[in-house]
Parts: structure tokens; sequence; C-alpha cells
């Protein structure tokens, strides 16, 4: 994951999608508590709704600018602390079996070695501690947008499962996530090779689609999805 300057502009707009972050947050939740370690926090959106439920949270984002947007948002609160660092400079500071949870969400793809990675997270989480991530989805999806945000792969359910119980984590759920977005995804980023989101389709994605979305994913877990979501835990003895 290169260190790069962010000025941030689809984060901004990707944002403001409440019911899509809530939605994510409701499977991670759970598993919040203790000491939280937020890798790739970008401008803290999912960083405020990990804040209530950690007792100490590390927010580590590589791009400088992102961090002084974290240090500005969450100034003044002394459970929070912010670190410009890239993941595997982060990790090799940190001690073994210290962290009770780490959260990564669309961060995991940006990693080159993702697979020692995985195994550095592993490392520093606490036996029973866990390990929240949520990636894009389906390699048949990636397009021009994921590469100019510098994601080295989509992944496939069992990739995913398969490097996380590669690394020592026991898989507590890993499933297909926001199934209703993959043929706008692939109609307007993979065919039409569109670079940006358009704020407009982006809130009415959230405020319609979204809705409908996590309803019936709470009925029937989809065969595919946009993204995947994983939950795992450190398994005590390890």
């Amino acid at each position: 994951m290169a260190e790069l300057l962010y000025e941030g502009h689809d984060l901004d707009v990707l944002s403001d999608m409440p019911n899509y972050y809530n939605w994510i947050m409701a499977s991670f939740s759970p598993h919040i508590r203790g000491e939280v370690i937020e890798y790739g926090a970008g401008s803290g959106t999912v960083s405020a709704r990990l804040e209530p439920l950690a007792e100490k949270l590390t927010l580590v984002e590589p791009s400088p600018n992102l961090a002084g947007v974290l240090r500005s948002r969450f100034a003044g609160n002394g459970k929070v602390a912010v670190v410009s660092a890239l993941i595997e400079q982060h990790t090799a500071d940190i001690a073994s079996d210290s962290i009770d949870a780490i959260v990564m969400v669309n961060v995991l793809e940006h990693v080159e070695d993702d697979v020692a990675a995985l195994g550095e997270l592993m490392r520093i989480l606490k036996p029973g501690g866990h390990l929240l991530l949520f990636v894009p989805a389906l390699q048949a999806l990636m397009s021009k947008i994921d590469l100019m945000h510098g994601h080295f792969r989509r992944y496939h359910r069992p990739d995913l499962q398969g490097k996380v119980v590669a690394a020592g984590g026991e898989v507590l759920d890993c499933r297909y996530f926001d199934a209703f977005g993959v043929v706008p995804w692939f109609l307007l980023n993979k065919m039409l090779g569109s670079t940006s989101f358009n704020p407009k389709l982006v809130a009415l994605n959230d405020r319609v689609v979204v809705p409908l979305s996590r309803a019936a994913e709470g009925v029937v877990t989809p065969p595919f999805g946009k993204n995947l979501i994983l939950v795992a835990r450190k398994p005590s003895g390890r």
C-alpha cells in the first residue's frame, strides 16, 4: 500500500451514504470493544461510528493530508489517536496479542501483499480478538476506477476466506454484500468506463436502494455481491 497524497474528493462523495455504512456496522458493532485499530481510516466516516464503541481507537491513514483531516475531526478526543503510516510500518511496531479489534473498510485491496498483511494483523490481535473486513468483490467487476484508486484485486469469497484462515483466523462470517449494486457497477464503471462517482446517484442509491437491499439480504444471503464482508476471530491459544 504505497503512501500517497490523496485529495479525498471521492471519499467526500461516498461519505454521504449513512444507510450503507450503518449496514456495514450492523455486522461489525458486536465485535468492537477495548483497543481498536482502523487501518485506512480516510476522512473518518467509519471512524466516527467506531469511536463510541471503543475504549481506545487508533486511526492509521497513509495519506498525510487525510491524517490531518482525522486529527482535526477528532481533536480533543483523548481516546482517539491518529497515525500517518503504511499498514506494514504500523504493525511492525505493535506487540503481539495486544489489540481487541481491527477494522478495514475498502482497504485490503490496496495492499499488494495481502497475505503478509493478514498474517501481521492476526499476530497483533489478542486471542479472541476480531478482524473485520469489507472489500470489493468479483474480479469481473474490476474497472478503471478500481485501478485509479490503487486496487490490486477484487475478491471472491473462497479466496478471501482462505487467506484469512491461512493467516490463522477463524472465520465467523464471510458473505457477499450489496447484490443489487452489481449491475449498476458493471454498467457504469466496467462497460462505460466511469472514473468518478456521481453525488446525486450515490445519495439516491443510499436513500432508496440500500434499504431495500439490506431488507432483502436480511432474508436471503445472496450468492454474489458488489462487496464482501468478513468477520474473523483469533482463536484462543494462538
